[in-house]
């Protein structure tokens, strides 16, 4: 006959002063046992945080299992909550003025010693992923976990208020090109065959409005075999939205909407509404299209100022067709030492910059006499004049340069831009302004060049619409035209983004072309969804936002691998599971598969 006693009462983390002179049962882990002259104090831990237990003498066989407690112990306890001695009580746990006399005490399960103390903030990142399991019971990480899953909760809440219904797309579809590398998976029966795992549920969710389901939505797993950074990962978790009869500004509206509520109602923030910036204009004051718009400076463009100058790091960009000259103002930047000046034109040159120019303004009214620069002496005034003109630089302030291709300065001076702002000298110079700053980057280039193939790329996917009017160019002028897309950014970090697809046919085929994909490649790699737009496809569209990235920022984690569960390194590796791992000649031979370079016994 099974018991009817509770195996717990309440959680360890929230035993308060309302439980005063209750009894309780609780059950977690041994975060740490004090033998304090004959009394022992147990810090039992639980997901919901700390209690603190006192273990007495006067209840021998509890007092000696209690003797025997080490870390990681799982116990239970049974005890009367009574309030702590004065001088005693931590204003830092909600258990903090209270504390549980134990009257019985089990031993669930033991632990060998842990390979590391659970309070450690100096674990390296493989000592944690290797013993993932128990780094998962640290505080960080179970605070961090939570509040994923009250995200996930608010975002579904949020849709289904909004009429968004859930439905699962395949996880074993076809290969499509999508701009990384598919995971493959072989197929037995059919031999030689390949599935692919989705990159994103992009075509099933355009079918699903070509279904006439209107509204849909999924958080779902999405696969990309990628080089890896702090931020990105093999596997990641999609916020997937698509909806039908909706313009542009709608969708943004309702997704904006959707990411300001989640931020109040997990955390009691408002961040503010979106403003809306150009992606051309993103580039030009930041050159990047996910600017972190805390950071207060902006380039200054130099470009044409700068022809004519006999110093030749200047000139040839300003004169390249693909080529730009910016300036960086940096107010008081001329207090910067010059070990801290090379420090930054070494980080430059991770971005393809070969180096940084600057100039000190110490006292404008004298001008170039009144400037600091190995590189005054090759500019003319004119050029001096326009550079403290256009920047606006006053007495203390320094100015740095990027000149190169367009791309090299946008991304060196972008990261520059930032990572002067996030400086000490920023900060103290107020450089660095507000604690959210959300934005839409909005007429995204339809296409982007490349050189080496020589020809048009999709910037976000060969499905996004044209803006109104630029149907035409699909054909003639390609660089011309821009797409109806639109990403969601915060903090200089890029929640996701999304398009207004194209639903009708012949459009579909003017992109396909322009890209250089034949009519025949294009039925074998998109038929189904070319067939599907033949049947009265609906205007639709919609954006997917990374949930990983939406939790790592509003936990203030620094990477990915702090916000999921069972993360990879940026090797793509497992560390706990030893994944991935060699599999034995039978599986192989029933895929049809041959290693070429087997891996040695």
């Amino acid at each position: 006959m099974s018991s009817s006693i509770q195996m717990r009462t309440t959680y360890s983390g929230l035993v308060d002063e309302s439980l005063l002179g209750q009894t309780v049962r609780l059950c977690g882990w041994v975060n740490r046992r004090r033998d304090h002259g004959g009394v022992i104090f147990v810090d039992l831990r639980d997901r919901e945080g700390y209690v603190q237990v006192v273990c007495d003498p006067d209840r021998p066989e509890m007092f000696k299992t209690a003797e025997g407690l080490r870390n990681e112990f799982c116990i239970q306890v049974t005890g009367v909550v009574r309030a702590r001695p004065e001088g005693t009580t931590n204003d830092g746990l909600k258990s903090g003025k209270i504390e549980v006399l134990c009257h019985e005490l089990a031993v669930l399960n033991a632990s060998v010693t842990p390979p590391f103390q659970l309070d450690d903030e100096n674990l390296s990142e493989t000592t944690r992923l290797m013993h993932r399991v128990l780094d998962l019971r640290r505080p960080y990480m179970q605070k961090n976990i939570m509040l994923r899953y009250k995200v996930a909760m608010e975002v579904r809440k949020f849709l289904d208020a909004n009429g968004f219904i859930d439905i699962e797309t395949p996880m074993l579809t076809k290969s499509t090109p999508e701009g990384a590398r598919d995971y493959l998976v072989p197929s037995r029966v059919h031999d030689g065959m390949f599935f692919a795992l989705p990159q994103s549920p992009q075509l099933f969710k355009q079918l699903l409005m070509v279904s006439g389901f209107d509204r849909y939505y999924q958080i779902t797993k999405c696969f990309r075999d990628e080089d890896l950074r702090a931020d990105r990962q093999p596997e990641f978790t999609q916020i997937d939205v698509e909806t039908s009869f909706m313009k542009e500004e709608e969708i943004r509206t309702m997704f904006e909407g959707m990411i300001r509520s989640t931020f109040q109602n997990v955390l009691g923030i408002d961040i503010g509404a979106f403003p809306v910036m150009k992606h051309a204009d993103a580039m030009r004051l930041y050159g990047s299209d996910k600017p972190d718009l805390r950071v207060k400076m902006e380039f200054t463009e130099l470009t044409d100022v700068m022809k004519d100058v006999d110093f030749k790091v200047f000139s040839g960009p300003a004169n390249a067709e693909d080529g730009r000259v910016v300036g960086l103002r940096v107010p008081g930047g001329s207090e910067m030492p010059r070990s801290e000046i090379d420090a930054y034109t070494e980080f430059v040159k991770i971005y393809g910059a070969k180096g940084l120019a600057y100039i000190k303004v110490n006292e404008k009214a004298k001008g170039r006499d009144g400037l600091q620069s190995p590189i005054v002496k090759n500019l003319h005034d004119a050029a001096i004049n326009a550079v403290l003109e256009r920047t606006g630089a006053q007495d203390g302030d320094l100015v740095f340069f990027g000149a190169d291709k367009a791309k090299v300065v946008n991304d060196a001076i972008g990261a520059l831009r930032v990572k002067i702002g996030h400086s000490e000298l920023g900060k103290k110079n107020g450089l660095l302004e507000g604690e959210w700053r959300p934005l839409w980057v909005v007429d995204f280039p339809m296409f982007e060049f490349d050189e080496e193939g020589q020809r048009w790329n999709a910037v976000h996917h060969p499905f996004t619409s044209p803006k109104d009017g630029h149907e035409d160019w699909l054909e003639t002028d390609p660089g011309r035209c821009l797409a109806k897309a639109y990403d969601a950014v915060l903090n200089g970090i890029e929640l996701g983004g999304g398009s207004v697809r194209i639903h009708r046919e012949d459009v579909q085929s003017k992109v396909f072309r322009a890209l250089k994909i034949g009519a025949e490649e294009a039925k074998l790699k998109f038929g189904f969804l070319l067939d599907a737009l033949q049947y009265g496809a609906p205007p639709h569209g919609g954006i997917a936002i990374g949930l990983d990235r939406f939790v790592m920022l509003m936990t203030g984690a620094e990477s990915l691998r702090d916000v999921i569960a069972f993360p990879k390194t940026q090797r793509a590796q497992d560390l706990l599971t030893q994944a991935p791992g060699p599999v034995d000649e039978k599986q192989l031979r029933e895929l049809h598969i041959r290693l070429r370079n087997p891996t040695p016994a």
